[in-house]
């Protein structure tokens, strides 16, 4: 496995974990617990993430141009039975 993947793995765990250890236990920073796994999910995890599953692609491939319009147009003629 490549470091990325092992670095978000086991940011995702801690994340869900503190989320679920604030939802089990009953403790007087139950809410903390579960706000730091929801910051960290969406501040450590997501972003490593989409870095990631964006690293070497074109962000144009992905936008609505001109071009990328004609080709779904053409597609969808293409396709059409």
């Amino acid at each position: 496995m490549k470091p990325i993947h092992i670095i978000t793995l086991i940011a995702f765990i801690t994340s869900v974990g503190s989320i679920v250890c604030g939802l089990v236990l009953d403790t007087n920073y139950t809410e903390k617990l579960i706000g730091f796994g929801v910051l960290g999910l969406f501040f450590v995890v997501f972003p490593l993430f989409s870095y990631y599953r964006w690293k070497g692609k074109d962000a144009k491939d992905y936008m609505l141009t001109k071009e990328n319009l004609e080709k779904m147009l053409e597609n969808q003629r293409e396709n059409k039975y």
